[in-house]
């Protein structure tokens, strides 16, 4: 595995790989720390071979606080060009990787907290966790977008406008889509849900992942069409024949662990 100064990984034996944010004391992101995050997410097999599910929290008492105000107090029109390419690989990093990412939230998650979570397949979070885009209280803009991956955008205007944040379990009760775990089982409940996705054929979950990148901005013909071209593709692949014979035998369905590449072509 890579030495990461901001980041904390660990694959376990079911293939699950878990990435933490670990810059004290509030996971504030900085210039270096998007390299990283997008270093990892887009080399996610060299980082971890037969890497199946990723869980993304956060260590301490937070899982991401925001950006890094002192880069915004030196940022400029000359350079922030720059600064925000950075921001943004590492987020498109994390909702390109190759496998389904899980997010767990606990504590503050706010603008660049928000648009990692938002960046990711789907989130668990603690109900107590403190969500919001507190953007136009530092003289910034940014986020909004990536909340609206999770939540109603007429709630994501509230929240962008008046910078004040939600707990977890009142923004899952306004409508946003946010999985809400017993207090203090955030953690537990994305692994539990991570090792189901681990549990399927590799080359399928792969193969998905894909696909859900793709037609989630699709017309539905357009995206339907390219669906099954997939499922017509993966019917000739041994997993797909033990997924069937599998459910209908009642079995747990043994797949090949070798990831298929010809799937991708």
């Amino acid at each position: 595995m890579a030495e990461y100064q901001y980041l904390k990984t660990e694959l376990d034996g079911e293939g699950i790989l878990t990435v933490l944010l670990n810059r004290a004391p509030a996971n504030a992101v900085d210039r270096d720390f998007y390299i990283e995050i997008a270093d990892l997410f887009n080399n996610i097999d060299r980082e971890a071979p037969g890497v199946r599910a990723v869980v993304f929290g956060g260590v301490g008492k937070h899982f991401c606080a925001g950006n890094d105000l002192g880069e915004f107090a030196t940022m400029t029109p000359e350079n922030g060009t720059e600064r925000m390419w950075r921001v943004r690989e590492a987020f498109y990093a994390i909702s390109n990787c190759v496998v389904p990412v899980i997010g767990a939230v606990h504590g503050a998650a706010l603008g660049t907290g928000i648009s990692l979570i938002g960046s990711c397949d789907f989130v668990v979070a603690d109900p107590d966790a403190s969500l919001g885009l507190p953007e136009l209280t530092v003289g910034v803009m940014g986020g909004a977008r990536h909340l609206a991956r999770i939540a109603p955008f007429p709630l994501v205007r509230r929240m962008y406008f008046t910078g004040q944040p939600m707990r977890a379990a009142d923004l899952a009760a306004a409508g946003a889509n946010l999985i809400i775990s017993e207090p203090g089982k955030h953690f537990e409940e994305a692994r539990r849900f991570a090792s189901r996705v681990a549990g399927f054929s590799p080359t399928a979950v792969r193969v998905s992942k894909r696909i859900l990148d793709r037609i989630e901005w699709m017309e539905l013909e357009e995206g339907y069409t390219f669906e099954q071209a997939a499922t017509v593709k993966m019917s000739g692949h041994p997993d797909s024949k033990e997924a069937l014979t599998a459910f209908r035998e009642k079995r747990a369905a043994v797949y090949q662990t070798e990831i298929d590449r010809t799937m991708f072509d």
